[in-house]
């Protein structure tokens, strides 16, 4: 192993002392040879005896509370599948929320080389990191045999030096649902512009509601509201450059859309006290009425579907995308497929564990359980569906208005977790908190991300 790249790894948990083992194991997912000695052979057409002696694999998901219930039903359906294909197999589900998934106790099983048979990762960047170090599975020659390899959107947040080593679960665009009854009875209407949604929370505010339900306590979620603005007004390759340094976060035009967002919570338009809010507690915001509008994921309609979520809110939320600066400008959407799941690369030294990784790949990645999830639970398809047969499968009207934001897209981008380093990320969650508990504005802010860039670029 390379001592820069195990640096690299280390640095994701910041424990200077922490120490890697397990690395460098055998990749190849190809079946082990069978055993040259051959029973003897009688005039008796006698089957070989199935192994079917108990055996277990864990599978790290990350479907806790009631917002993911159907998805949980899901992986249950297909656990219960392959237990039933595969002698002698257990499965253990192991649930852990999914920001301690990815950055603590994941990233803990990965330094110390020992994760789970299977886990829910995140794509790019950190599916690649720790392929790099020798720890998750090649599934190329498995997705192959299967002849599903060309069946996906997109495999890109996966893939490493041309090898393919976890699979997205779904896809998911970000933008704003919001409260359609509210917006008919005050005439109201959908804004194509920056300034047109500025005028609408104004309104909203004037009313005495909030404009935009908003949860900061984890930074990623009003991160979602400050990459998209940064990709209107900077442009959505901006984010590629960060990390080769081509281009940087102070950058006027993303220091603007950083002081827009800035701007946004000094007029008001977010409930005071965001940085102690969850992430469910801005969908209770619009649940109860007194919010208005949610950026948010796709992913989250399966909320507002449920009338044990929504309650009489089912049926009144719409969905459109954040609008362009100016009238005309193509639409741009944070979209990806970055959320799925890996598996360890220990698996090729067990048959009966590749086995059943194996059959847990059949049967989770069908067009059957792409459609039963956009469904069920609203997650666009990962792999490759029709937009025809999307809106086949669900005509639903929140589900409707997210087809319709999906065919608007001009130019898409991924978030930006999945382009800069990891230090990178978290000099931006403090920042961004920083800016909305009035700590610092929006340049000094991204003069302190660009100095963490600079300091993760040299690393290299």
């Amino acid at each position: 192993m390379k001592k820069k790249s195990l640096l690299l790894l280390m640095s994701l948990i910041f424990v200077a002392s922490a120490v890697v083992t397990g690395c460098g194991k055998n990749n190849n997912t190809e079946k082990e040879s069978a055993p040259t000695t051959e029973p003897a052979k009688t005039n008796n057409a006698a089957e070989v005896k199935v192994n079917d002696e108990p055996f277990e694999i864990t599978i790290r998901h990350t479907q806790v509370g009631e917002a993911k219930k159907f998805r949980l039903a899901m992986l249950e359906d297909v656990v219960k599948q392959t237990e039933a294909a595969v002698p002698g197999l257990k499965i253990k589900l192991d649930a852990v929320d999914s920001e301690v998934n990815r950055k603590e106790k994941l990233r803990g099983e990965m330094a110390a080389g020992k994760p789970p048979e299977v886990f829910d990762v995140f794509g790019s960047p950190d599916a690649a990191l720790y392929a790099k170090e020798g720890l998750m599975l090649d599934l190329t020659s498995i997705l192959n045999d299967l002849g599903i390899k060309e069946k996906f959107n997109t495999l890109a947040p996966f893939t490493y030096e041309d090898k393919i080593y976890g699979l997205p679960i779904g896809g998911s665009i970000e933008g704003y649902f919001y409260n359609k009854e509210y917006f008919e009875q005050k005439g109201l209407k959908v804004p194509t512009t920056i300034a047109e949604l500025e005028q609408v929370a104004e309104a909203i505010k004037s009313d005495g509601k909030i404009p935009f339900a908003q949860s900061s306590k984890d930074a990623w979620i009003p991160l979602m509201t400050t990459n998209n603005l940064w990709s209107y007004y900077a442009g959505a390759d901006i984010t590629y450059g960060f990390k080769t340094g081509a281009t940087k976060w102070t950058d006027p035009n993303v220091v603007k859309a950083v002081a827009k967002h800035e701007e946004w919570v000094e007029k008001g338009y977010y409930k005071k006290g965001e940085l102690g809010f969850e992430y469910a507690d801005m969908r209770n915001q619009v649940i109860t009425g007194e919010a208005i509008m949610m950026m948010d994921g796709s992913w989250a309609n399966s909320v507002f579907r449920d009338p044990a979520q929504a309650g009489d809110m089912v049926g009144k939320i719409g969905y459109f995308n954040m609008p362009p600066v100016n009238a005309g400008d193509p639409i741009i959407v944070m979209q990806d497929a970055n959320n799925g799941y890996g598996f360890s690369s220990a698996v090729a030294e067990d048959p009966r564990k590749l086995q059943a990784v194996t059959e847990f790949i059949k049967n989770m990645w069908t067009d059957e359980m792409q459609l039963r999830g956009l469904k069920e639970d609203g997650v666009l398809p990962a792999m490759k569906i029709s937009l025809d047969q999307m809106k086949a499968t669900s005509d639903d009207a929140l589900m409707q208005d997210i087809f319709k934001a999906v065919s608007e897209i001009g130019t898409s981008f991924p978030a930006f977790d999945a382009l800069v380093q990891a230090e990178v990320n978290t000099a931006l969650s403090m920042g961004i908190q920083q800016v909305i508990g009035g700590e610092f504005d929006a340049a000094k802010m991204l003069e302190n991300v660009q100095a963490a860039q600079e300091a993760a670029n040299a690393t290299k």
